[in-house]
């Protein structure tokens, strides 16, 4: 697609990012077999990713606000613009060698997503959306898909852990639409799970507790590829609750009240 000089930016600045984390991700691996563990190496590796994108976007575009998952936000010359970024979503995938993680920014302007990108760099997939044009994997235009029968549907969503307080919300969700769809999955990164529903790979997505940068270029993704998003409890903002349900257009509503237990 021909994106505008911000996109053509994000992209860049994916790209440059997921390189290194695909050389740190070998060395993951390697590291399985040791005393010490990766984890701090992972955290490192984190960081660096960020900083690359963080020096390429600042760079082209020193007025704009900041929030990062492993930074504290900065509020730019411009208010009506800033980037949201997650260097490494899926981090414990990328800790225990698991090749299913992705680096994900969105723009967003006064107070709307108007380009996403998630990168999946293990896979070299590259989807990008921009608002008004559409929803892309490297060079191919991608749509949600067309299923309508909730038991030919596949859903993801994230299963708390670490004792989290939304484990007996999501245990109910899964009581009520595993009998009736066929089948979950939970593979731990959500900005690959909203790009999975856009591809239509995903006929939905639903999750509580997530952060900004973990569904902001995701949402849109969605919503370009011609999926419905909205937030689990009616009437919420998705991006300061954290709770959002994304699905195509002909199961949002069924799986939405499923969701909300109606």
């Amino acid at each position: 697609m021909q994106g505008s000089a911000n996109l053509n930016l994000m992209i860049k600045a994916a790209r440059k990012a997921g390189r290194s984390l695909v050389k740190d991700f070998r060395e993951v691996e390697n590291l399985q077999v040791s005393s010490k563990g990766p984890g701090d190496f992972v955290s490192r590796a984190d960081l660096a990713a960020e900083r690359i994108i963080r020096e390429e976007l600042t760079a082209a575009r020193p007025s704009y606000g900041w929030v990062g998952e492993e930074s504290d936000p900065v509020e730019g010359e411009d208010p009506t613009r800033r980037w949201i970024v997650d260097p490494l979503d899926g981090t414990t995938n990328f800790l225990h060698g698991l090749p299913h993680w992705a680096v994900s920014i969105a723009l967003e302007h006064k107070g709307d997503i108007v380009a996403g990108v998630v990168f999946d760099a293990a896979k070299d997939e590259m989807f990008v959306a921009e608002k008004g044009a559409g929803a892309w994997m490297n060079e191919s235009r991608i749509r949600v898909s067309g299923r309508s029968r909730m038991i030919d549907c596949i859903f993801a969503t994230g299963i708390p852990f670490g004792g989290r307080s939304t484990l007996p919300a999501t245990l109910q969700d899964l009581g009520r639409l595993m009998p009736a769809c066929a089948g979950v999955r939970r593979w731990g990164a959500a900005a690959l799970d909203l790009a999975y529903v856009a591809a239509g790979r995903y006929d939905g997505f639903w999750e509580r507790r997530l952060n900004v940068w973990d569904m902001a270029a995701g949402i849109l993704l969605v919503r370009e590829a011609g999926g419905l998003v909205g937030p689990v409890r009616e009437g919420d903002d998705i991006l300061e609750k954290g709770a959002v349900i994304a699905a195509n257009a002909e199961m949002f509503a069924p799986l939405t009240k499923v969701i909300r237990g109606e």
